[in-house]
């Protein structure tokens, strides 16, 4: 066998995307608020990037010039010495100068004596994150370990952790026996188990916390009731224990009349029942102790009218990105002659990485308010009277109306907001499919929808139409869609069905 080695050249094409361009691209896509985080981060590492303030110039003297013309930080003398001896140990500081260069120390504070210190105060009037709800049911239970049995306390423990946001308890007690049969100290059977599972529901809160399924939930609640409130109407209360033990599935159907014929209880008790259902009892009684977590949501843009022209046009909300700049200090001492090769690459490199950062922004503004102008004008309808009038908005239609590819069109609207007349809504509600009405007219999905939602808001309570009947009264609108569409469309609506709608007289 024989082994030879060539060497050959090869002329070839790459097409690869600059660092620049894609920075654009991942600057384009962020959400106004991914992007706050993005800047907040740039203006850390970054020393050549910073806030323009409204009265910098007055605030700031060494950006001021001085009598003669120059600026002071152009004349070659302390300052400059200084900053060059800094420089002078960037290996020293290369790994750690975010946490080290502080570029508002060599500024004059604005703030006078006496004077509170606004950063500070927002930082302590920010809420501490919440406990979990598994972490407050401990401390709950922790107030008992001297009230009970040492296995039943560590059962009980144990059992806690199965517990899920709703308040349920996410396991059957034989699953809980066969994970911990090794846990030593304890002899796991069923019927430990099942006390200290009886002394969570009975001590921990809100009432029906530890239930194992929403039956039990809504007893324990029941049962609560019946204690702490003497004043309640203990018929009522008593109707609202037998409708869940005894006819459960029938009240989950809205099945009433069948559950009068069998349980004997008239309807207006029946009817009374559920009302106190409703009032206090919880599916969910775990969600109380746990605050949910709404991410904020900050428009990118905003519609506003002119009424002079009679169009909408949109604004552009985000003033924090406007106002980033170049520091006036770092672009001149680049240019110094004080400073080593060394110490001017630094600089250079963070001026070069602070000019396409601001590019990037300017030009996803650009973006979104030329995509975001061509919504406005395209679904004026929409605007004017209301959801049943939007339109179908293909990305392409708006790509090539601006000469732009339709992948820049949907990062331009992926996760971004629009403050209008009509509430915040998300920029990509206005793309959409949809179909064309008996008149010839378009009309979006979304709107058949909204249609949808019109007619069964305004149905007969007591005569709730089905699926096929709603199917007809949207093709009595213009609106021609299968029965199966409906069922699909109230169910993305979370609209029941015509059975659980119906109220009995």
């Amino acid at each position: 066998m024989r082994f030879d080695t060539s060497q050959q050249m090869k002329l070839g094409q790459q097409m690869k995307l600059s660092p620049r361009l894609i920075q654009s691209m991942e600057i384009l896509q962020l959400s106004a608020l991914a992007l706050e985080e993005r800047i907040e981060q740039e203006l850390e590492s970054n020393i050549a990037l910073e806030l323009a303030e409204p009265d910098s110039e007055e605030e700031h003297p060494e950006q001021v010039e001085g009598p003669d013309g120059d600026d002071p930080e152009m004349r070659v003398g302390e300052d400059t010495r200084d900053s060059a001896e800094d420089f002078q140990r960037l290996d020293a500081m290369s790994s750690a100068y975010r946490d080290t260069w502080d570029d508002e120390q060599s500024r004059p504070s604005t703030r006078h004596d006496g004077e509170r210190d606004l950063k500070m105060d927002a930082m302590a009037n920010t809420p501490s994150k919440s406990e979990s709800l598994v972490e407050q049911l401990h401390q709950q239970w922790a107030l008992l370990e001297s009230e009970v049995d040492a296995a039943i306390y560590l059962v009980g423990r144990r059992l806690i952790e199965y517990i899920n946001d709703d308040g349920l308890l996410d396991v059957d007690l034989e699953t809980v026996i066969e994970q911990n049969r090794q846990v030593g100290g304890i002899d796991w059977t069923m019927q430990l188990l099942e006390e200290a599972l009886g002394r969570l529901q009975q001590e921990l809160e809100p009432p029906g916390i530890a239930a194992r399924d929403v039956k039990e939930c809504l007893l324990l609640q029941v049962e609560h009731l019946r204690k702490q409130d003497e004043a309640m109407d203990s018929t009522a209360i008593s109707d609202v224990e037998h409708l869940i033990k005894d006819h459960y599935e029938d009240l989950l159907q809205n099945r009433l009349p069948r559950i009068e014929q069998q349980s004997g209880i008239s309807m207006q008790r029946i009817q009374a029942a559920k009302e106190l259902m409703s009032r206090w009892l919880k599916l969910s009684p775990g969600r109380d102790l746990v605050d949910r977590e709404v991410p904020p949501i900050i428009p990118d843009v905003i519609a506003e009218y002119d009424s002079e022209q009679d169009a909408y046009y949109a604004v552009f909300a985000g003033d924090r990105l406007s106002r980033l700049q170049l520091s006036r200090r770092y672009s001149r001492m680049a240019e110094s002659s004080e400073l080593d090769k060394e110490a001017r690459d630094f600089i250079n490199t963070n001026i070069r990485n602070a000019t396409w950062l601001i590019d990037a922004i300017d030009q996803r503004k650009a973006t979104l308010l030329r995509v975001t102008n061509v919504v406005l004008s395209r679904q004026r309808e929409f605007f004017d009277h209301g959801p049943q009038h939007l339109k179908p908005l293909p990305m392409t239609e708006v790509a090539d109306q601006l000469g732009i590819h339709v992948a820049t069109v949907s990062r331009a609207v992926s996760e971004k907001w629009i403050q209008t007349p009509r509430g915040m809504l998300p920029l990509r509600r206005f793309f959409s499919g949809g179909t064309e009405t008996d008149s010839g007219e378009d009309i979006s999905w979304d709107a058949v929808k909204e249609l949808l939602r019109e007619i069964v808001d305004a149905e007969d309570k007591s005569r709730p139409l089905s699926d096929q009947a709603i199917s007809d009264a949207l093709k009595e609108r213009g609106v021609t869609i299968a029965r199966r569409t409906v069922v699909k469309y109230r169910e993305q609506l979370d609209i029941p069905p015509a059975r659980r709608r119906k109220i009995h007289g």
